[in-house]
């Protein structure tokens, strides 16, 4: 009697190896669709902490200051139009500047707008400010951003909000 070497996979290890491709398919997919995530996140994170230390040295200094929000048209570079903005007014505390991000603006009287270039967010020494909503949004993500116009205070809404 003579036996044959096969050569091959059984129906079971097929199978099994497949399974462990779903299953590891299934725990790396979200994080794969995700991976502009954590740029947009840091964007809005900058933004909320620009806006607050405006806030704060607004108090401490006893004068007006600004935040301002300059929106790259597409396929330009982040230095060449930070350049056209560039002042020596020391109301200006802080500038932060788009990386895909597009932004919306809605003012405290309820208008919206699409911010196109620069938008500038004040804040005054008794603790107001010109208030609004920021909308950050980048592919499919949306986060705002809400500046209480009479506190000054600044509030991150969730998507659902």
């Amino acid at each position: 009697m003579r036996t044959r070497n096969q050569c091959g996979f059984t129906l079971l290890e097929l199978l099994l190896v497949l399974g462990i491709a779903a299953m590891m398919a299934m725990l790396i997919g979200p994080g794969i669709s995700s991976l502009n995530s954590p740029g947009f996140n840091a964007q809005v994170r900058e933004a909320t902490g620009l806006l607050n230390h405006a806030r704060r040295m607004a108090v401490v200094q006893g004068g007006t200051t600004r935040v301002e929000f300059i929106v790259n048209p597409p396929g330009s570079l982040n230095t060449s139009i930070a350049d056209d903005f560039e002042t020596s007014d020391p109301s200006v505390v802080g500038r932060w500047l788009s990386a895909g991000t597009e932004l919306a603006f809605t003012d405290s009287t309820g208008r919206q707008s699409s911010v196109q270039e620069k938008l500038s967010i004040e804040f005054y020494p008794e603790g107001g400010s010109s208030g609004g909503t920021l909308e950050f949004s980048q592919d499919s993500r949306r986060l705002k951003l809400s500046i209480d116009p009479f506190s000054g205070r600044v509030k991150r809404l969730d998507e659902n909000d």
